[in-house]
């Protein structure tokens, strides 16, 4: 009777342990999900609106903040589109990119037909990345006519 009652005592212990553990992880997926948000913010929303007061009547930087789909995903996303107009709205050729917080940390831009490229880390606030790669599609789609 005795083993009985601690093998109870012992599945209590690990249940509680198991559900310790499950609120600990609930907890850092929202801390997560609040880094990721405030890292776009910050560095790459910043960085698009930048991009677009420079290159005003050039190009043409169209930055999608809030997908209805995204508010309350643990790893948020940001799109944005960059294209130069070309005399009609039909000539217009626009490329959607994504860029995507991945659980790790690490920071993509992807866009259908182009391999993912890093741009960063939610721990590190230098946007010298993003930039980089954000100047390469603005000068792209400059030059595309």
């Amino acid at each position: 009777m005795m083993s009985k009652f601690k093998e109870a005592l012992e599945r209590g212990k690990e249940a509680r342990e198991q559900e310790e553990k499950v609120r600990s992880e609930k907890a850092e997926g929202v801390d997560f999900g609040a880094q990721a948000r405030a890292w776009l913010n910050d560095v790459v929303v910043a960085s698009l609106q930048a991009a677009q007061a420079d290159v005003t009547g050039e190009v043409t930087v169209d930055i999608d903040t809030a997908p209805s789909r995204q508010a309350k995903a643990s790893t948020p996303s940001i799109r944005f589109q960059v294209y130069r107009k070309r005399g009609m709205e039909k000539d217009v050729v626009r490329r959607t990119f994504t860029v995507d917080v991945h659980l790790s940390g690490e920071v993509s831009v992807s866009s259908p037909g182009i391999v993912a490229r890093e741009v960063g880390n939610i721990g590190d606030r230098s946007d010298e990345r993003f930039s980089s790669l954000l100047a390469e599609l603005i000068e792209d789609a400059a030059k595309d006519t």
